[in-house]
C-alpha cells in the first residue's frame, strides 16, 4: 500500500511536465540548428557520435541511434557519398568494416556543434533576467 507521503507533490509533478516540455523543446531547436540543410538530423547525430566515441561499426552505430541496421546502413551510405565519412577494415576482425570520420566530417560535426553552442548563447543572452542567472520559466520562449 502507498501513502502520499511517498508520492510528490502536485506541484513537483507540474514542474516535471514543465521541464520536461521545455527540454524537448530546446532539443528539437538545438537539433535544427545547422549551418546547412544537405544532411538529415539522422545524419547529423551520427555525425556527433563519431566525433564522441570514434570508430564504430554500422551495427554499433543503429543499436545507439535505436534503428534497425538497415536504416543506419543506409545513413552511412549517404553520409560516405557526401565525403563525411570512410569505412575501414576492422583491425581485429577483417570481416567488418568501421565507420569513421573523414576530415570534412570533423569539420561538419563541429561546426554544427558550434553554431548549436552560438545559437543557445544567444537564446540565453537574450532571455536572461540577470547576467550569468536565469530561470527556467523563459526558456519555454525558445522558437
Amino acid at each position: 500500500m502507498s501513502d502520499d507521503r511517498d508520492q510528490p507533490p502536485e506541484s513537483a509533478v507540474r514542474a516535471a511536465q514543465d521541464v520536461r516540455v521545455v527540454v524537448g523543446r530546446l532539443r528539437r531547436r538545438l537539433r535544427s540548428v545547422s549551418d546547412a540543410d544537405d544532411i538529415t538530423l539522422s545524419q547529423a547525430s551520427v555525425l556527433a557520435r563519431l566525433v564522441k566515441d570514434g570508430l564504430a561499426a554500422t551495427s554499433v552505430l543503429a543499436t545507439a541511434e535505436g534503428v534497425r541496421h538497415q536504416s543506419m546502413a543506409a545513413t552511412v551510405e549517404a553520409l560516405e557519398r557526401l565525403g563525411l565519412v570512410a569505412r575501414r577494415p576492422d583491425p581485429t576482425d577483417r570481416r567488418r568494416r568501421l565507420v569513421a570520420l573523414t576530415a570534412a566530417g570533423r569539420a561538419r560535426a563541429e561546426g554544427d556543434r558550434q553554431a548549436r553552442q552560438e545559437w543557445l548563447a544567444a537564446a540565453l543572452g537574450e532571455r536572461c533576467i540577470w547576467p550569468g542567472s536565469c530561470s527556467a520559466p523563459v526558456w519555454c520562449s525558445c522558437s
